[in-house]
């Protein structure tokens, strides 16, 4: 049997790909199965498997954690020193905790972190700097959007991998984007992790801030209903599932609009929208004006919305007051 092998499968974007990746060489080179080096208590395996299954319903799976005598890091380390397979250590001997790590954000996990009373370690993290510690002049960016993604930082246009980057060392800079967090695994355990997403959290802070004047209120709202349940579709491993796809079509639709520039306040471990401007933008200073709006809005119409918004609430009332006699 052919296998290719594939070790330490992280979070659910990179499981996605890998996989992706792992099932076209396997049918590239004629091989039936692949293999993951992910626990059997995590997420990864799931992400993984479901994602190769997806992709090759006949393709086999090896999962030596599961399969073979590989019950702890201990007896990995063991494994890997019998059969002279080199292992990263740092500088104290034994790692003291787990660190997955790609261009979005690195997530740290086991040993020192497995209580979450205790408050992790400075040397944790990896990407930011303390926010206590962070300049303590406040620094101004922009980036720039077009459909929905972000194009461009301070007027230079970017890859998304340059922006990212970019965004990255801001981010750290600032101490922007560290979190402490128990997740609730799919496979039942909770598990706490500390992440850190600089880049990440200065694009979301941006990316909101530049909805706010491109999307419309009902699609706004409704973007923000289906969030938690896209989410949980990739964190779960469904990325190739129809229901993923139907709603990827409907986020790519709302994202039409959201074109322009936001700009952003980054400061001692936050990053906060200051301004945003848009050709797209639906935001009218002569309807909200609180000055003379030159017959942009006539205010008496308010007065029949509110009556017929309120004509329930006061068929309730009266009912009410009936009963109660």
């Amino acid at each position: 049997m052919l296998a290719l092998h594939l070790f330490n499968v992280t979070r659910s974007h990179r499981a996605k790909v890998k996989a992706k990746r792992l099932v076209e060489i396997a049918e590239e080179t004629g091989a039936d199965a692949v293999a993951h080096g992910a626990t059997g208590k995590g997420n990864d395996q799931v992400r993984f498997e479901l994602a190769a299954y997806a992709l090759n319903p006949d393709i086999k799976v090896i999962a030596p954690w599961r399969e073979w005598d590989l019950t702890s890091r201990t007896k990995l380390l063991d494994f890997a020193e019998q059969n002279q397979i080199p292992i990263a250590k740092d500088k104290r001997g034994e790692a003291p905790f787990s660190v997955d790590a790609n261009l979005l954000h690195t997530s740290s996990e086991g040993k020192v972190l497995e209580d979450p009373a205790v408050d992790a370690p400075n040397y944790v993290y990896q990407r930011t700097v303390n926010p206590e510690d962070a300049p303590n002049e406040p620094e101004f960016i922009e980036i720039g959007f077009e459909k929905g993604d972000a194009v461009s930082v301070n007027g230079e246009a970017l890859s998304p991998a340059n922006l990212l980057t970019k965004l990255n060392e801001l981010g750290g800079k600032h101490g922007i984007g560290r979190l402490d967090l128990v997740e609730g695994r799919f496979v039942g355990m909770k598990s706490r992790g500390i992440y850190e997403t600089p880049g990440g959290t200065i694009l979301l802070e941006a990316h909101r801030g530049i909805e706010q004047i491109t999307l419309d209120r009902g699609a706004a709202h409704l973007k923000d209903e289906l969030m938690p349940r896209y989410a949980e579709l990739i964190y779960n491993g469904f990325w190739y599932s129809p229901e993923r796809e139907m709603l990827q079509a409907l986020i790519d639709q709302s994202q039409h609009h959201v074109t322009g520039t936001v700009r952003l306040k980054l400061y001692k471990g936050l990053a906060r929208t200051v301004g945003r401007w848009s050709d797209h933008s639906l935001y009218s200073e002569a309807h909200v004006t609180f000055e003379d709006d030159a017959g942009a809005y006539d205010q008496k119409d308010a007065a029949g919305f509110i009556q017929l918004n309120a004509l329930r609430l006061k068929l309730l009332a009266a009912r009410d007051r009936r009963l109660k006699g």
